[in-house]
């Protein structure tokens, strides 16, 4: 990977100065495609792999609807979430376990407090420790844990293996959706497998949850994290912002 990023495939994006000088270049590539799924415009190497982290959920939230995850809206664009560990985010996500019988004690992904500072701070001044349910994955492994119960498969911590039956159907939804298969797959923060893929393969999976038939995997989950942009972030969030303020627009941030 770090060949890659390193072999002169992307491009100067931005510059920050200070009184006049440049004090930071920021290098990087992007795309746009035409509505038919070819390439409008790029700058630097769209074609490299690189570990999209968390902006891989619309992906992964497919997969678990492919396999029968049936969810309101509210509550599936929280499995595409990055959340900001607000009330409702961890209410959401108590309520999509219940829905498979199971309480936070089966999540398996990383503890931590939430990303909101207020909620952080509310956390922590009332004794609460860091917990998988406050990381702004769980509404993810909330979902996992709930497709892996539908299925019959192991719903103990075996479910972020990636040999695991729900991995893998998330490993053939990744060049379903993106034309290519992963280049690695690695662990991301939260526990789960990383897949890293190309950023035009990124654009092509974002393209169907934006414009798949209506009632498609992809579609549904495009359309409950357009509709709930708030359950996808937090309110005063990027991602959410720019949901609410582009009309149809699909978005979804990833840390690095």
């Amino acid at each position: 990977m770090s060949e890659s990023i390193l072999s002169g495939g992307f491009v100067e994006l931005a510059v920050t100065t200070r009184s006049g000088r440049d004090e930071s270049i920021h290098h990087g590539a992007v795309v746009a495609l035409n509505p038919d799924g070819s390439i409008a415009f790029a700058a630097g190497d769209p074609s490299l792999p690189i570990f999209p982290r968390s902006s891989t959920k619309p992906i992964q939230a497919t997969a678990m609807v492919a396999s029968g995850l049936n969810l309101p809206p509210r509550l599936l664009a929280l499995v595409c979430a990055s959340h900001d560990g607000r009330a409702e985010h961890l209410a959401g996500a108590r309520e999509i376990l219940a829905s498979a019988n199971l309480t936070e004690a089966a999540l398996a992904n990383t503890a931590d407090y939430p990303l909101d500072d207020d909620a952080a701070h509310a956390a922590i001044a009332s004794g609460l420790a860091k917990s998988p349910l406050q990381m702004n994955c769980s509404g993810k492994h909330s979902g996992m844990l709930a497709t892996c119960v539908h299925n019959g498969w192991a719903h103990d911590a075996s479910y972020l293996h990636v040999d695991h039956p729900l991995q893998r159907r998330i490993t053939e939804m990744v060049p379903e959706m993106t034309g290519e298969e992963a280049a690695h797959i690695a662990v991301d923060g939260c526990g789960a497998p990383a897949h890293a893929i190309s950023l035009v393969g990124l654009a092509r999976a974002f393209r169907l949850a934006a414009t798949a038939p209506e009632g498609s995997p992809a579609r549904v989950v495009g359309d409950a994290m357009r509709a709930n942009p708030k359950m996808v972030g937090g309110p005063t969030r990027d991602v959410t912002l720019l949901m609410e303020g582009v009309s149809g627009l699909v978005a979804k941030d990833g840390a690095e």
